[in-house]
This record gives C-alpha cells, structure tokens and sequence, in this order.
C-alpha cells in the first residue's frame, strides 16, 4: 500500500518514518522538493497548487491523509470522490474552522468559552460589551503558534484588534477562561469505530509556542482523564474520524474546557515515540491503512521538548540519560520549529530534573 500525505513537514515525516516497517510507501503534496520529508517518499506539488499536480498526487497514492490542517477542503474532496482519505473531509473542514468547532463541542454538550462571531468593528465592540474583558480574538482559519490572535485588555483597543485581523474576518471573540494550565488529549479511532485514548498531557507555552509537554500530566485524578476521554471520543464518532485527533483543553477550577481540536498528529504527542508502546504516529498510520490499532499505553513518565529558532549541540543532548533528539533537516530561523527532544525517567522528580538539564543546553536558554 502506498499512502499520499497531503504536507511534507516534520508530522509527514515522522508518520512514515513510523510506518515503513509495515513496508508501506508514501508520496508528498508539497511545494518545496527539499522538504523535511523528502528523504522518505516521493514529493509532488507546484507552488501553484495546480490541478495537474493534484491529479499527479492522487494517481500516486491508494489512500490519502494530511499532516496539518490549514489545506483547502476542495483539494481533500477532490480526492475523496476517487480514493480513500483518512481523516474524513468534514473532520477537516470542522476542525479548521473555529466557529464550526464551538458549533460542535455546543452539540456534543462539551463547555467552551462564549464566543461571538465577528464580521465588523462593530461586532467586536459588541462582543466586548457582552462577554467583558479580556476577551480573545481570532481568525477562524488558519493561525497557529500563537499567530492570528489578540487580546483585548482595555477598550480602546477595539479598534488596534479589528485593524489588525480584519483581512482574516469572518472573526471569533471568545470569553477569557481564567484557567490554571494548559492540556491536550489525544486519541485514535479505526475504521471499525474502536477508539484508544492516550494519557493527557501537560502543556506549556513560550510566547504563543508550545515549549513542552508531560506525559502522564502530573495531579491528574482518574475522574478529569475520563471526563477528556468522553470528550475526544463523542467527537470522533460525531465526526466518523478515523486517525488520531488531538484537543486541546483549559482546566479550570470548575472542570475542563475544550479549546480546539486538530484532525491529526499533534506536536504535544510527540512524547509516545518512546514514552508510548505505540507511538501516535504509528497509531495514525495503522488507522489509515486499516490496520489494528497498538496500545496507547504509556512505559514511563515522558517529555517533549520543542527545538526553537536554534539547534543545539547534538552530544550535549545525547549527553543526558534517556535523551532522544529528533531533528527535522531544517534550516534555523527565529521561531521555526527544527525538532524536538524526548526523554523519559522512572518518576516525574527525575524527570524534572532530566528537563532542566536540557534547558541548560539550549541555545536559547529556553526556561522550562
């Protein structure tokens, strides 16, 4: 079998990498033919995004899915009227779009932040007055990392906000959750309808990007997991999702708060390469491929740690027990994510320390 992966970053790279001991190939839509996952399939794509590169990709593949959401639904249904694409295009379409998305958790009876829909300063000035401040705007496609977003403290940036997003209007305003961190659970479902749940994670960010993550989140009481796992698999099987899907939550003292979701692989698993017996990665490409899923179990407390703007030294990470580094073949630039490291210990203190000691090699003395 050979499976077409709409992007060629590091997620489509490191979905093969899971998946060629099954002997399974893969082909690339992507623009830039020295892409991160180059190395592992064929890329095929223009800067165009023409028609006939598209119809290139789909005569490459027997089975179809995407690294990141933030692709035109229209590519996704035009494959599907011919081959198999996994996840589904309504999980694209819902989950690139942050109204269908509180649309959604509002069905399922997930609580989310109030939010108003804004198509005009006017809007904003509304929504200001109805939900209060701060209050959190956004694009509702596209923007990640912390990009396409403001937060309104004081009125008199109404207009500095709208000035700012407008070109990506319609806008969503949402309630700002006092909240006491940050977690994200991730999950795959087959294409029979069974479902798997890996352990939520703990989830800090450093200037809108994720910083890291730990696995299993440190005072998680059974009854939050459960509440995450009903959650993330009502909205699997709403959706008729067959892959990995990750939301991202707010705990709050009155419970969690779904945030967003994301129809794939997610940069806050990347711990389960080792942390996990089966890796979200591989996971995914068993669902895709309709193979039985691998348990989600975590073998010990683990941590992912994003390489940002600079690489480090390579032996001064290797240096560390249970260090593993995971580079992606990209060039530095400030902000760019260029790998990540995993490490794991026997205990969360140990690993707090093994962290620590991978911040102090950073380049950019991260604090972790």
């Amino acid at each position: 079998m050979k499976i077409g992966i709409f992007g060629g970053g590091q997620l489509g790279r490191m979905m093969a990498l899971a998946a060629y001991p099954f002997n399974l190939s893969f082909s690339f839509y992507e623009s830039a033919a020295n892409c991160p996952s180059a190395p592992l399939g064929e890329v095929i794509g223009d800067k165009e995004a023409s028609k006939a590169s598209l119809d290139a990709f789909l005569a490459s593949a027997d089975v179809f899915t995407y690294e990141f959401e933030n692709i035109p639904v229209a590519w996704v249904e035009h494959i599907a009227q011919h081959k198999p694409v996994y996840p589904s295009v309504k999980s694209l379409a819902v989950s690139q779009n942050r109204l269908n998305e509180k649309q959604l958790f509002a069905k399922l009876g997930i609580p989310a932040a109030a939010y108003h829909q804004v198509c005009s300063q006017a809007d904003l000035q509304q929504a200001v007055d109805t939900l209060g401040l701060p209050l959190v705007v956004k694009t509702t496609m596209g923007g990640y990392d912390g990009k396409g977003q403001f937060v309104i403290r004081q009125a008199e940036q109404v207009a500095q906000a709208w000035s700012e997003l407008q070109a990506g209007a319609p806008l969503i305003a949402e309630a700002f959750i006092q909240f006491n961190r940050e977690l994200s659970i991730i999950a795959v479902r087959a294409q029979d309808g069974e479902t798997r749940c890996y352990p939520l994670a703990w989830n800090t960010h450093h200037q809108g990007i994720l910083s890291h993550s730990v696995v299993p989140a440190p005072q998680v009481d059974a009854a939050t997991q459960a509440q995450a796992e009903q959650y993330i698999t009502a909205i699997l099987h709403e959706l008729n999702h067959v892959g990995v899907l990750t939301l991202e939550m707010f705990q709050t003292d009155q419970g969690l708060y779904a945030n967003e979701t994301a129809p794939r692989v997610h940069n806050s698993g990347h711990w389960s390469i080792e942390g996990a017996i089966c890796s979200q990665f591989e996971n995914h490409m068993r669902a895709v491929a309709g193979l039985p899923l691998g348990s989600t179990q975590e073998l010990r407390p683990s941590a992912m740690i994003n390489i940002i703007g600079q690489h480090p030294k390579t032996s001064d990470i290797l240096a560390i027990p249970e260090a593993h580094l995971h580079l992606y073949g990209k060039t530095e630039r400030v902000g760019r994510k260029l790998g990540h490291i995993t490490v794991t210990a026997d205990c969360l203190d140990t690993l707090n320390t093994r962290i620590q000691q991978i911040a102090a090699v950073l380049p950019n003395k991260m604090a972790l």
